[in-house]
């Protein structure tokens, strides 16, 4: 902006929700401290202005001689009646700045990286020149109380729903899974209840970190996503198959951190209070009989360790990776809740070789076969069969929640296509209801959805696949004939010996 003498006006962005981030290292003023404004808006910190200095003190005694190539002597008696520029009087404006506008300061001389080419018009500007999804919203202001030590809890305690009320919410969503419901509405619930309340006394409650386990399909990262949706709390998602040691190729521990500052907006005290979901932890269990470096098994266990437990980690903002591009700000893991999820298969040939190591043979002894179809059998599972899975001890201490969910039989599958708010079946009714079609199922025809969800056995992931490919050719059909009025699904349509049953309008 100008004013009427054409006098350049920078404007104060003091004011701005986001942190400045230093030009050269990348690193946000919560780090470094108040930096130098320069002008477009670019910032410096003191420690690349130092060494800045330094490196102007040392160009003159490292610069090269320049070596001028022999010129005619017409040449020369040519430029000698012209006076000579120097290369000061070149580059520098009459207001002390280059031609672009960079102080002088930053022109580091012959030999030395030179600013004044790098720079285009703009680029510095803090509303263009760095990104959003790379740009740290400031800290709020601290409001202590008298006497307190610590920062009032960013959740507010009385709109915390109880564990009943956190599980009739989940009810109307997810079907089944009674125990695991209720175990993960109390941990949750005593999770928040530490951070939003502060504890008194000398007494520190820890962390409800959990651990679930089941089969594939039967709705882990539904329950979270669910969770997370009705808490309205920042949510990160994340596989651990892409999880390696530092310094190899994929992605560090500290990703799962980004996606979670990523989920909130780049607030990091939102960040701090979400819930970070891994799922295929099982994937980085040990490896056994490895003779190489087990790069993405146990040495993701002990990078995670940190997290778990709650530490001040330094994280890629707007990146997965930290590199010298990218800004860094600093994250405390005390109140983020970790729930680390994943099928364990195998699981339950380890929990059956425990539960019968001991089976003799004689008429009052039990059998070797009798676990062999107990539907319970992951619920009995321990640390000592996750130990032989191939979890390290440290890394199941802090996981102090375990809780198993059950595979899906047919009667919960024909639950879950009919009874949750945003059940499938509900879903095409509605898109045939746009075209003014109604659109039922018989429960024969349920049932059979059911048994060839089963015959997949990937859980409830199988039933849209099942519905998507019998009900393609009624909704290619259904717009090219206003008459039609009600489409029933019959089973024999499912099972291919068959078609449904239309009834025309009026």
């Amino acid at each position: 902006m100008e004013n009427k003498n054409n006098d350049t006006i920078i404007k104060d962005d003091t004011n701005n929700e986001y942190e400045n981030v230093c030009y050269i290292c990348r690193r946000s003023e919560s780090q470094v401290g108040k930096m130098l404004k320069m002008l477009d808006n670019m910032y410096i910190c003191p420690d690349c202005m130092q060494r800045t200095f330094d490196l102007m003190n040392s160009s003159a005694a490292f610069s090269s001689p320049t070596i001028k190539p022999k010129q005619d002597k017409k040449e020369t008696d040519e430029k000698s009646d012209k006076p000579e520029r120097t290369e000061t009087q070149t580059n520098n404006a009459p207001n002390g700045n280059n031609a672009n506008g960079v102080p002088p300061i930053l022109n580091l001389g012959s030999g030395f990286l030179n600013l004044d080419n790098l720079i285009m018009p703009g680029f510095f500007n803090a509303d263009t020149g760095i990104p959003k999804s790379q740009r740290v919203k400031k800290a709020k202001p601290e409001k202590k109380a008298e006497g307190a030590n610590e920062m009032p809890a960013v959740l507010d305690f009385k709109k915390l729903p109880p564990p009943h009320k956190i599980k009739e919410q989940l009810d109307e969503y997810v079907i089944g899974q009674e125990r695991a419901k209720k175990i993960i509405s109390v941990a949750v619930y005593n999770h928040y209840k530490r951070v939003t309340k502060d504890a008194e006394g000398s007494i520190e409650i820890g962390k409800s970190n959990m651990l679930m386990i089941g089969p594939t399909g039967c709705g882990k990262t539904y329950l979270v996503q669910t969770l997370a949706r009705l808490l309205n709390v920042p949510l990160a998602i994340t596989d651990a198959t892409s999880l390696t040691e530092a310094g190899y190729i994929g992605d560090d521990v500290e990703s799962v951190l980004s996606k979670l500052l990523k989920a909130a907006d780049n607030d990091v005290d939102r960040a701090e209070t979400g819930i970070v979901f891994i799922d295929e932890i099982d994937k980085i269990a040990k490896k056994r009989n490895v003779t190489n470096r087990d790069v993405s098994g146990e040495s993701v266990q002990q990078g995670l360790l940190k997290l778990l437990e709650g530490a001040d980690v330094e994280v890629p903002v707007g990146a997965t990776s930290k590199n010298a591009m990218v800004p860094m700000t600093t994250i405390n893991t005390k109140n983020i809740l970790f729930i680390c999820g994943g099928a364990f298969p195998d699981l339950e040939e380890i929990i059956k070789k425990r539960l019968s190591k001991n089976t003799l043979i004689g008429f009052n002894n039990d059998l070797k076969d009798q676990f062999d179809n107990d539907p319970e059998l992951l619920a009995k599972v321990n640390n000592e069969d996750l130990r032989e899975f191939g979890l390290i001890p440290e890394f199941i201490g802090r996981l102090p929640v375990v809780y198993t969910l059950r595979g899906l039989d047919a009667e919960m599958l024909v639950k879950i296509m009919k009874e949750p708010k945003n059940a499938i079946l509900k879903q095409y009714q509605r898109l045939l209801e746009l075209d003014e079609v109604d659109l039922q199922f018989d429960d024969d025809a349920l049932t059979a959805i059911a048994e060839k969800a089963l015959e997949k056995k990937t859980g409830a992931r199988g039933l849209r696949s099942i519905i998507e490919d019998f009900m393609l050719d009624i909704m290619y059909e259904i717009p090219k004939d206003p008459t039609i009025g009600r489409v029933f699904i019959t089973k024999e349509y499912i099972e291919g010996k068959g078609g449904p049953r239309i009834v025309l309008r009026g």
